[in-house]
């Protein structure tokens, strides 16, 4: 007979050795460390005067504290225009993105379509052609379309290159969601569609999150076309627009710090807000039924 003891020494749950934690904590430190530490250095760059940012020997703190490179892009470059353009076409692209993205991906995880698997693969080999190889290709058609310099292209273009994305990471977890549920609501009398908004949809609302959210940072942070597709700074994004503070004999490096923390503020704010979602989105799709 086992008794008590011995059982609640069995049960008891394996603990790392010490010296397991010790390189976990310190890996853990060092990652985050490594990812908040730029951040930070921009943080502090863009409240150091212009003096001290030219002086031989760098400082972490800031002192004297000044926040006269925010008065900068807000008063004399009118940095809040690119924001409202940047967020603009970021929050289409997002939206047709996840409409167009969560439709295709729930038709191909759990309707029977023949050759699905072929079409992801043509759709992840589509994402793999890097972005420098199809920009003139892409000048010349916006050009003969009459839609550089308008946000319509770089919402398509944004639209092309997200849709991967979103496609994989929907099919992986619409794939892991139990098919009984599915053929519960067609005994109802339920259509695809109606599958796919009213229960589907819902259940997986964590990974829409999370797609979203990438697409949404990747959108925002996105440079080489918005440069290459926009000449006039009536639809310039955040990215270029920061690429335009630098003068021909002088780089402002504290306004270019300053604007650098206040695009970036609202994306760590929202993966802040939304870590679980994000969390469980990217690990639901590794679920099997």
């Amino acid at each position: 007979m086992i008794s008590p003891g011995n059982y609640a020494h069995e049960a008891a749950p394996l603990k790392l050795p010490s010296w397991n934690r010790i390189l976990v904590y310190f890996l853990a430190v060092f990652i985050v460390c490594w990812s908040v530490g730029p951040f930070l250095w921009q943080m502090s760059t863009s409240m150091q005067p212009d003096r001290e940012l030219m002086s031989p020997t760098p400082h972490l703190w800031p002192y004297p504290i000044t926040l006269q490179h925010y008065v900068n892009i807000f008063i004399e470059k009118s940095f809040q225009r690119y924001i409202i353009k940047s967020a603009i076409v970021t929050t289409i692209t997002t939206f047709l993105c996840l409409l167009f993205g969560s439709i295709a991906a729930y038709a191909l995880a759990r309707l029977e379509i023949p050759g699905r698997f072929g079409v992801l693969g043509f759709v992840l080999g589509v994402s793999m052609f890097p972005q420098i190889a199809i920009v003139a290709p892409l000048y010349v058609l916006a050009s003969n379309f009459g839609w550089l310099d308008t946000y319509r292209i770089l919402v398509i273009i944004y639209l092309a290159l997200g849709l991967p994305l979103v496609i994989w990471v929907l099919f992986g977890y619409f794939k892991s969601i139990p098919k009984s549920i599915d053929e519960a609501a067609r005994i109802d009398g339920a259509q695809p569609l109606t599958i796919f908004s009213k229960i589907i949809l819902p259940i997986s609302l964590p990974a829409v999150v999370t797609t979203g959210l990438l697409c949404f940072i990747a959108a925002w942070n996105e440079f080489m076309f918005a440069l290459a597709f926009t000449s006039d700074i009536n639809h310039q994004t955040v990215p270029v627009g920061i690429a335009n503070f630098t003068g021909l004999h002088f780089v402002p490096w504290g306004d270019i710090a300053a604007a650098s923390v206040v695009v970036t503020l609202p994306l760590v704010i929202m993966v802040l807000v939304f870590q679980q979602h994000i969390i469980s989105g990217l690990t639901g799709g590794a679920l099997k039924e």
